[in-house]
């Protein structure tokens, strides 16, 4: 019978080592805002100059400034939305942990039936843009579902308190 304490003992401290070990700290959320926020009025400015992502540069090479502006602008939005995405909540519990995975998994399937709409819809000379997408549309989805779900939640919790 101590065998078996001692094994449930085991899981269930691998299970509270596991919930926590791969979301970054509360306070990332907010780094993460601000990383999407510098992102939208830099693109937007951009590409009221003139900037055209998907437009041949006539300089060649890696880092030519056309090509250094593309990455760090896709930087900014990715870092900023895996930082908003995957960052603790003020309360991390197990409730909290399924609704991220169940988000999580949607986010997959949602992303997939863009992924395969666009691959059968688009022409081959527009898989840039796919790729693109596919970036962070996944990201996008999955903060949009679980805030959604997080706020229904708190609405059905305050109706029956």
């Amino acid at each position: 019978m101590t065998f078996v304490k001692f094994i449930l003992h085991l899981v269930n401290q691998t299970l509270q080592n596991m919930k926590s070990r791969f979301l970054f700290p509360y306070w990332c959320k907010f780094l993460g805002l601000v990383l999407i926020v510098i992102h939208v009025p830099i693109m937007h400015i951009s590409t009221s100059m003139g900037y055209d992502p998907h437009s041949d540069v006539p300089d060649p090479g890696l880092f030519n400034h056309h090509h250094l502006f593309f990455i760090f602008t896709i930087l900014l939005m990715v870092i900023g939305l895996l930082l908003v995405a995957f960052s603790k909540e003020k309360i991390e519990d197990e409730q909290i942990s399924q609704l991220r995975l169940d988000s999580l998994q949607w986010a997959v399937y949602f992303n997939y039936l863009v992924l395969i709409l666009t691959a059968i819809f688009m022409n081959h000379n527009d898989f840039k843009d796919i790729l693109y997408l596919n970036l962070w549309v996944p990201l996008v989805f999955f903060i949009v579902r679980f805030r959604w779900v997080i706020f229904r939640l708190n609405r059905s919790l305050s109706k029956e308190g």
